[in-house]
């Protein structure tokens, strides 16, 4: 299903993400991929951008 270019890959997980406030987890399980891949692929776009991915303190 994610069979796109690695950065159409990384804006579709991301959305996915925000829009749902989706875990990594439960990201993969709707995209039938590994949490590692999940990970990975938002995490070195986000550091590309320069975008801290970690938690924020509520």
């Amino acid at each position: 299903m994610l069979k796109h270019l690695p950065d159409q890959r990384a804006v579709i997980l991301g959305q996915y993400i925000i829009e749902n406030k989706s875990t990594v987890r439960a990201t993969a399980k709707k995209f039938g991929i590994s949490k590692s891949t999940v990970h990975s692929v938002v995490k070195k776009r986000m550091e590309f951008f320069n975008i801290n991915y970690k938690k924020q303190p509520s």
